[in-house]
């Protein structure tokens, strides 16, 4: 009697529990004027697969009631209006769901029946454009729910096999891509980062609080500029109108929390903050160093009235990288001990921190908005390493970098076509102060005597740009073209002051053969200033070499085209091919070789003498298809062919250290019953060049007691290649919805196969029993040399778990 009694509660509490699947749940939101904000009544509001919707009211607001836990693809569509989808809106019973929906107007007598191949591309940008929902990002395999390494899955994208988070578009470097967040510049979107590059390990945007993610690759809109390879726009959601919600995830590597609600009838914010228990982690592993990462990030807008509205957003981070001294202790594997030790003497200890703030404001006209967006980004990077046995200062640094924006854009636009002017201005502030005792090649490695590299550098200056873009169709829509112009100048120096100099135009032509087939062209001349790191260098007389060597803005020249499909399966598949052409890239003098081989490390980049003569190439072909989430499943599958190469100091073209001539990315995921959902994805890369070490130099016992590590042979730059890689991640994700909170539950088996990575191996000394360095025999004056494997990759499963009331 008891039992029964017993089981009765269980079955009434069990019961109780999962009350909240039917419970009724609703989206809501407004539609508005792309132009003008204003609110469109009487438009049809649907949700694709499920024969339900509505209509905005005379305000333009929408509500679809009754509807359980999932992820829904929204549509909206009004006469005299392009249509619009939004895709995997997720909704849950502790997340209530707004959407800003904003029309453009335009005819819609291409789309009656179907998806258009609109729904994927702006006018302006109608080609080498990719948008990414947050969803995608969420239960990407092997991600971490990680931007940047969800974005390897697209054409075009490769990556250094060491698996950090350099993003390389088309043969760039790392450091030829923007990043923009709600509009406001940031100059890095990655933990660690590389100075004067934009890679790292880890990514810093918190993909909680991002709605979705704009990649454009070619036929960059004027208003973004200072980029050779990519535009990353990141839009982030808006925060919630009716109730404070809370979020808790934690993650293979860190713990994140997140914070969203009202703060007032019209305004409202989102907060986040992440911290990294990898320190720990890798502690426990006995890896030779231990990473900390923090970050907070947080969003606050304001309806200001119906035609204005402010937002302010920040991201920042501390980072802190540090040596695990006792990461030898027990071990008795002899590899595991040489890798370990030679990691311990040449990476330096690095704290680094950084943050962006910035303020977006919007006031809408009857034919237009005016868009006025003022920021402040800083970076602060020390490095220090101390010989580990005598304890000799081997690298003391200290860096600043401080930019001051402020940027104006009018739109105005109708029907037919719409046309966007701005400019701005920017004060830029770097600081420098080095110390480093290095033996340089052209000062003679087999010298005996060690050079002091120190120097203070102090450098600030403005940075000027003006940008128009003009959009227009013909023969009713099927024609569509775009032409932008935009010059870019700074009061560095006198070459670069010119605005002529920096001259910037673009067209881009789309031309639909039907509503789902689409042919497009884009050519493009584009300008980026050289990093900091270039411009503020100055020799061992604190003169600034580089201004006195007319150092300049790096040039690039983009032709693209192709050709564009999309099914009425929600299935977009495109063909194209790209040329890049570069000139006036910095040619670092000491090293011979061009700053664009360089960026997928740690530390620094471009701190020394350079010259703008370098030129190079980026060719190629992609293919792409992907269904968005339509029946419950989603695919994607990528193809780059592509040339990369860049010319030596003899002014021969040979490969580039991106010059990955094959890629393939492979990505499907199936949703269940039950609220279960199972996904992989597959990738492969060709083997990617890398440059050998110059064995006798590396060699010579001064300077091998000074720096520690091998010195690279750039007279056979890039002669050599890894093999290539593969591997195969899994991830099943399980999610639970409760009366007034969810929980997702998942499993990420990373690199499922175990394949291991063989990367160009590390060059050390051969010591004997008592650690000491053996002397050349034939040549006291140097090592004998010993070459370390560098394997990357392993099998690593992860356990996550996400919490929202």
């Amino acid at each position: 009697m008891i039992q029964k009694k017993m089981k009765t509660i269980f079955i009434a509490f069990f019961l109780s529990i999962f009350s909240g699947l039917a419970q009724d749940l609703k989206i809501s939101g407004i539609v508005l004027d792309k132009l003008t904000n204003t609110p469109l009544p009487f438009v049809n509001i649907s949700i694709l697969g499920e024969g339900i919707g509505t209509f905005t009211d005379e305000l333009g607001y929408f509500e679809i009631n009754n509807l359980n836990p999932g992820i829904y693809n929204l549509q909206a569509s009004f006469i005299g209006y392009k249509k619009r989808i939004l895709y995997e809106i997720e909704l849950t019973n502790s997340r209530k769901v707004y959407k800003k929906i904003l029309l453009e107007e335009g005819s819609n007598y291409l789309e009656e029946v179907g998806v258009s191949a609109r729904e994927f591309s702006p006018d302006e940008t109608p080609i080498s454009f990719k948008a990414i929902g947050v969803s995608e990002i969420k239960r990407s395999p092997g991600g971490n729910r990680d931007i940047s390494k969800v974005m390897q899955s697209f054409p075009g994208v490769a990556t250094s096999i060491s698996f950090r988070n350099d993003i390389i578009i088309r043969g760039g470097s790392p450091n030829e891509n923007v990043f923009y967040l709600d509009g406001i510049e940031v100059p890095n979107i990655n933990h660690f980062s590389t100075q004067g590059s934009s890679g790292g390990p880890v990514g810093l945007i918190n993909v909680d609080l991002i709605e979705n993610v704009d990649f454009i690759s070619a036929s960059f809109p004027s208003n973004r500029g200072n980029t050779l390879s990519s535009v990353f726009e990141f839009i982030q959601k808006r925060p919630n109108r009716e109730k404070f919600n809370t979020s808790l995830t934690l993650g293979s590597s860190d713990l994140a929390l997140l914070i969203d609600g009202p703060i007032s009838k019209n305004s409202g914010f989102i907060l986040s903050a992440r911290r990294s228990y990898l320190q720990f982690l890798f502690k426990a592993l006995q890896l030779p160093f231990l990473p900390e990462y923090n970050d907070i990030q947080f969003k606050y807008l304001n309806k200001l009235s119906d035609k204005s509205e402010l937002t302010i957003i920040g991201l920042g981070a501390i980072d802190d990288f540090s040596l695990n001294k006792q990461a030898n202790d027990g071990v008795e594997d002899m590899a595991t001990i040489e890798r370990n030790q030679y990691i311990l003497d040449y990476i330096p200890i690095q704290k680094q921190w950084n943050y962006t703030l910035g303020a977006n404001y919007k006031y809408f006209s009857d034919k237009g908005f005016h868009t006025v967006i003022l920021s402040r980004n800083h970076l602060n990077n020390n490095a220090v390493k101390n010989d580990l046995e005598t304890n000799e200062i081997e690298l003391d640094y200290l860096s600043e970098e401080i930019e001051n924006k402020f940027r104006y854009e009018y739109n105005y636009g109708n029907k037919k076509s719409e046309i966007n002017l701005g400019f701005g201005i920017e004060n830029a502030l770097y600081t420098n102060d080095t110390y480093k005792p290095v033996i340089l090649p052209f000062m003679g490695v087999n010298g005996d005597s060690i050079f002091i590299y120190e120097y203070n550098s102090d450098l600030n200056f403005e940075k000027f740009n003006l940008f128009s873009q003009f959009t227009t169709n013909f023969l009713n829509e099927r024609l569509i073209t775009s032409i932008g112009l935009r010059t870019d100048f700074n009061n560095y120096s006198k070459i670069n002051l010119n605005p002529l100099s920096q001259f910037s135009p673009r067209i881009s032509v789309a031309y639909f053969l039907n509503s789902n087939f689409k042919y497009s062209i884009n050519t493009g001349v584009y300008y980026q200033l050289p990093p900091y790191t270039v411009l503020g260098y100055r020799d061992d007389t604190g003169v600034l070499i580089n201004k006195e060597n007319d150092v300049t803005y790096i040039q690039s020249k983009h032709i693209v085209t192709g050709f564009e499909y999309v099914t009425n399966s929600n299935t977009k598949i495109t063909l194209e091919g790209f040329y890049k052409h570069y000139s006036n890239y910095p040619f670092l003098i000491p090293d011979s070789v061009s700053l664009a081989n360089l960026g997928a490390d740690f530390g620094v980049i471009g701190d020394q003498e350079v010259v703008s003569n370098s030129s190079g190439r980026a060719y190629g072909i992609e293919f792409f298809a992907q269904r968005k989430l339509t029946d419950g499943i989603y695919g994607l599958l990528s193809y780059t062919l592509s040339w990369s190469q860049f010319k030596d100091k003899n002014l021969n073209y040979i490969p580039s250290s991106w010059d990955q001539r094959h890629i393939i990315n492979i990505c499907a995921a199936k949703k269940f019953k039950r609220n279960w959902e199972v996904g992989f994805k597959w990738r492969y890369t060709s083997a990617n060049p890398y440059t050998p070490y110059d064995e006798i130099s590396s060699m010579n016992s001064l300077y091998w007691d000074l720096v520690g590590q091998g010195l690279l042979d750039y007279e056979n730059l890039n002669s050599e290649r890894n093999k290539p890689f593969h591997h195969l991640d899994i991830r099943i994700d399980k999610k639970y919805y409760f009366k007034n909170w969810s929980l997702n539950l998942y499993l990420d088996l990373e690199n499922l196969y175990n394949k291991v990575a063989y990367l160009s191996p590390y060059i050390t000394v051969k010591r004997n029993e008592s650690g000491t360095p053996e002397q050349d025999p034939n040549n006291p004056d140097r090592y004998v040399p010993k070459y370390i494997d560098n394997t990357q990759g392993q099998f690593l499963p992860s356990i996550g778990l996400i919490v929202e009331f």
